[in-house]
């Protein structure tokens, strides 16, 4: 009889973790369109070695591409002109939102 009672709670705590984990990478997925029109209505500024624009990077995955991007490692000047200070930086709609910015977040500031 205890056996069964564990064997249900193990059950009901995989169903859940199983549940969270489909949540959590289904929230974090983005399509191209969506990217192109983030991409279009922003300006993100990297700077290479930057390991929170990694991260921000990898939120993205295959659609990175379609951003518009300035690595303030090389372009220090256009960086410098725009007023960036730290990097990851967003730049939407003439304000600046610094730091890792979630898809939902960049969804919103740009209308996509």
């Amino acid at each position: 009889m205890k056996n069964k009672k564990w064997v249900t709670i193990l059950i009901i705590i995989t169903v859940i973790v199983i549940s969270i984990l489909i949540l959590m990478d289904s929230s974090e997925k983005i399509d191209k369109k969506t990217t192109i029109c983030i991409g279009e209505n922003s300006r993100l500024y990297v700077q290479l070695g930057c390991h929170a624009c990694e991260t921000q990077e990898e939120m993205f995955g295959e659609h990175y591409k379609f951003l518009t991007t300035i690595d303030c490692f090389f372009e220090r000047e256009t960086c410098g002109n725009a007023g960036i200070l730290k990097t990851p930086t967003w730049i939407i709609q003439g304000e600046i939102h610094e730091g890792v910015q979630s898809i939902e977040e960049l969804k919103e500031l740009t209308g996509c």
